[in-house]
């Protein structure tokens, strides 16, 4: 692992440099509170190209109940800065090549104490850091779960967060140890590194909203806080059947390299093909990414009511967002079954016959030959681009 590490462990100038950068912007921001930094930079957990730096602002208890984001905006004098709206305000810019977000936050002792969720992020910090002896360990897993598309606990990849992939990594004690766990799971894995709950309580005990995910990870700092709330189905299945490949191969760095998409093979695989450059809307990432994730779905879904066969489709954002839709054929024939009730249904069919007329039956079934909506996929996706929902989700949508 060796090689693999020197590929992904920040070298110490690079960590000198975001050291550096966290003083700059400690020195401009002059205002009654507490600067640390906070995020996997705080951890010492992040990776090798990183330019995410989260700085935590962090009042004491007497400013609880005041709008400290409204307090902290006017100290802030960063060009560029944007106002990034959740359950507390926080801020956003960049600065000399780096993503700083600014959280402000109460100061706080014990989850029990938090007056917003972003209060405990410092006590995550300090749990991690209990933990020195595996951040490298935590490095490969992020590492690996990045290279095979599981991380990210935002709505439109719904995969692990860097802080529940932590908590695994020192639950199992290594890279390895937690892949090998993980090719054994179930659904409704529990774990509970702090042991607050008696064995298997924490289904009967935990809000049951908290339990729909296949993994129940139990915040070691907050009892009541599932952190793999968001883990989807497929990304949990994802990292167990990555799990096995990986522990199977001879070959193991190949696992820590993401394969990049490449627009040119899809073109060179399918031959009836639409791909579509978006324009994603502007907000939080975490939002957009939402946004983008529904649109793309929702022209999916279209495209198989109206029956059209898709081989293969799906979407990208990177330096830019891009929806693909492989078909089998791009144009349906003119007429298509449309079924009715079944012949024992008297007066549904009745109703029926009187909309249509002349009915077929097929095993019993009554049918009728309609006119489709839509004979060619073009025309689909043109009355659903110009459509109100897809306007909704995305600024512009345009076939390349």
């Amino acid at each position: 692992m060796k090689r693999v590490l020197d590929k992904i462990k920040p070298s110490a100038k690079e960590e000198r440099k975001v050291r550096k950068i966290f003083n700059e912007i400690k020195k401009k921001i002059k205002v009654d509170a507490k600067i640390i930094m906070g995020g996997s930079t705080a951890k010492g957990t992040f990776l090798k190209g990183n330019h995410d730096v989260d700085i935590y602002v962090r009042f004491s208890k007497k400013y609880a109940g005041l709008n400290i984001s409204e307090i902290l905006k006017k100290k802030l004098k960063f060009k560029g800065l944007k106002i990034l709206h959740g359950s507390r305000d926080y801020f956003q810019f960049d600065y000399k090549g780096y993503d700083i977000e600014i959280i402000p936050l109460i100061e706080i002792k014990d989850a029990k104490d938090a007056h917003n969720i972003t209060d405990i992020s410092p006590l995550h910090v300090k749990w991690v850091k209990k933990h020195k002896k595996l951040v490298d360990e935590i490095r490969l897993v992020k590492a690996f779960c990045k290279a095979n598309g599981v991380y990210g606990a935002e709505s439109y990849i719904k995969g692990f967060s860097g802080y529940c992939l932590e908590i695994l990594t020192v639950y199992y004690g290594g890279f390895e140890k937690l892949l090998k766990a993980a090719t054994k799971w179930r659904a409704k894995v529990v774990i509970d590194v702090e042991r607050f709950y008696p064995k298997g309580d924490v289904l009967y005990q935990m809000n049951k909203s908290k339990l729909e995910s296949p993994l129940i990870l139990v915040d070691p700092v907050q009892a009541t806080r599932n952190v793999a709330a968001v883990v989807s189905d497929e990304k949990f299945l994802l990292l167990k059947e990555m799990a096995k490949k990986y522990l199977k191969a001879k070959k193991k760095e190949r696992f820590f390299v993401r394969d990049e998409f490449s627009l040119e093979k899809i073109k060179k695989k399918y031959k009836d093909l639409f791909v579509f450059e978006v324009s994603p809307l502007d907000g939080k990432r975490d939002v957009v990414g939402s946004k983008l994730l529904k649109c793309y779905e929702y022209l999916l879904r279209n495209l198989l009511q109206n029956e059209f066969n898709v081989l293969n489709s799906g979407w990208v954002w990177e330096d830019k967002a891009l929806f693909w839709f492989a078909l089998k054929d791009v144009k349906l024939s003119k007429k298509v079954k449309h079924y009715g009730p079944s012949k024992d249904r008297k007066e549904r069919l009745a109703h029926f016959r009187e909309k249509w007329g002349r009915v077929k039956y097929e095993e019993g079934v009554s049918y009728v030959m309609k006119d489709r909506d839509f004979m060619h996929a073009e025309d689909l996706f043109l009355h659903l681009v110009d459509g109100e929902y897809v306007g909704s989700k995305v600024g512009k949508l345009t076939k390349i």
